[in-house]
Parts: structure tokens; C-alpha cells; sequence
């Protein structure tokens, strides 16, 4: 059986042949003038709470009532920015991915504009986290007079970083981290040496926590930008004896030094 408006395009393409014109109801001629149906927006409905205990990659579910141009809120934009977090942590996102769609979420007004920031990624329960293997929430170093301790490039940021280290270099590079969570607690029981933080615009570090016995802190970064949003929040506990605990930015590579160019911000800075 043919649709009402494919049997109103056959009744028009045949009078506009020359046919004869045929008597119809009007019902009939009000099929003919309705206008075509809209096409529906497309949604995964696997991605959008179509199964059971799943949530949208905004954290609420689209039914028939709700709709992607709805304004978004900050809670939603919140969901959005744990979901990318905890992708990036597992494996899912670069750092640059991240630091892009970080910044997309959180300036994003609409649903429609946060749903393509997590429409390739795993599905969120809603219980919460990833369906995947989560990241660790405990990171223990210990270390005794040996070589020297490096975090750098793209290692994923743990919730709790325990450092157990006697006479050891420690550096902590966050330009390039995954950042998964909003805080990092670094639980210190360091001797001697010195614990490096490496920073870059977004992170804080506050150490009013740390004890410190024969041994200083030194902040080397140049004041923040008040507009600058805060992506993590370093807490420092514990007691560092001896040595210092310098929080600096990146280095300057030799040719921009030469250049006198400053060090690049991370994508999304």
C-alpha cells in the first residue's frame, strides 16, 4: 500500500501530465497539502539512555519530551567533563583530545553542542564510570638512594600519589598529564633531594598541608590569569625534610630561549 503523500506526488505528476483530473474528498486534498513530515534528528540511541541503565553523554536521559537544544547547565557540563576525564584515563583520549574537548564542554550552551564530545566513547551507567577498567585511584612510590623519579608526558594522574622517598630526585611533570580528576592528593614522606612540580596554566598547587623541617618551598610560576579556569588542584600533606620542593612551569626549549619566544600553552590552555 502506497503512503498518503506518495499517492499525492502520483496524483501530481499525473495531472501535471495531462490526465484528466479525478474527483477527491477532502480528505484526500488535505493529505495532498499537509506538509512533509520533518526528518527525525539522529541519536545513538545507544550512546542516549535507549538501554537500560544508561545516561546520555550529558547525564540525563532523552525521551520524547526532552530535546538537544535544551540550555545546558552546569551539571550537565560537569558530567560531560568526568566523562572525558576518566576516557582520557583510560587510554581513549591524548592529552590534546582532552584539553580540546575540556575546553568545547565548558563553553558549550546547548545539549547538542556537548552530545559530539562523548558520542565516540563508551557508554556511561548510571551508576557512573566508564564500562571499561577504571584508573587507579592509590599510586604508591617508594624509593631509597637510587636514581631519580620521573613523571613525564602523558601519564595519567592518579586521585592519590603516596611518595615514600628517601634521598631521591622526584619530578612530577603535569604539561602533558591526562588529567582525570579534579583534585591530586600527594601524600609526602620525602628526605632530603628535591620534588619537582611541573605545571602548566589550570593547576593549582597548594601546600599549606606539607610540614616542612630544614627544607623550603620554592614557586616559580608567573602570577595566574584570573580567567584562567582550574583543571586540577594539587594538595601537598605530609613532611618533606631537607631539600625543596620547586613548582615551576615548562623550560623553554634552546631555540626559543634563543628566540626569546615564552614556552607554548597545552592545547585548550
Amino acid at each position: 500500500m502506497m503512503e498518503p503523500h506518495a499517492v499525492g506526488r502520483a496524483l501530481i505528476v499525473a495531472l501535471g501530465a495531462g490526465a484528466q483530473p479525478v474527483a477527491m474528498s477532502r480528505y484526500s486534498v488535505s493529505l495532498l497539502l499537509a506538509p512533509l513530515p520533518r526528518r527525525a534528528e539522529t541519536f545513538d540511541r545507544t550512546r542516549t539512555g535507549s538501554m537500560s541503565g544508561e545516561i546520555s553523554p550529558s547525564g540525563k536521559r532523552f525521551g520524547p519530551g526532552s530535546s538537544p537544544g535544551l540550555r545546558a547547565s552546569h551539571a550537565d557540563r560537569d558530567r560531560v567533563v568526568d566523562v572525558l576525564r576518566i576516557a582520557a584515563g583510560d587510554g581513549l583520549l591524548t592529552a590534546e583530545e582532552l584539553d580540546e574537548r575540556l575546553e568545547a564542554a565548558l563553553s558549550a550552551r546547548t545539549l547538542s553542542e556537548l552530545a559530539p564530545l562523548t558520542a565516540d566513547l563508551p557508554p556511561v551507567s548510571a551508576a557512573g564510570g566508564l564500562t571499561g577498567a577504571g584508573v587507579k585511584d592509590v599510586v604508591r612510590i617508594e624509593q631509597v638512594h637510587s636514581g631519580a623519579i620521573e613523571r613525564v608526558g602523558p601519564w595519567v594522574v592518579p586521585r592519590r600519589l603516596e611518595l615514600v622517598v628517601t634521598f631521591c630526585e622526584v619530578t612530577l611533570d603535569f604539561t602533558d598529564a591526562v588529567i582525570t580528576h579534579d583534585t591530586l592528593r600527594i601524600d609526602v614522606a620525602m628526605t632530603g633531594k628535591t620534588l619537582t612540580l611541573v605545571t602548566r596554566p589550570g593547576i593549582v598547587v597548594d601546600t599549606d598541608g606539607l610540614q616542612l623541617l630544614h627544607s623550603r618551598v620554592m614557586d616559580r610560576r608567573p602570577p595566574a590569569h584570573p580567567d584562567t579556569p582550574v583543571v586540577l588542584r594539587v594538595e601537598l600533606v605530609g613532611q618533606k625534610s631537607l631539600g625543596r620542593v620547586v613548582v615551576r612551569p615548562p623550560r623553554r626549549t634552546f631555540g626559543q630561549w634563543l628566540l626569546r619566544r615564552p614556552t607554548p600553552l597545552s592545547a585548550g590552555d
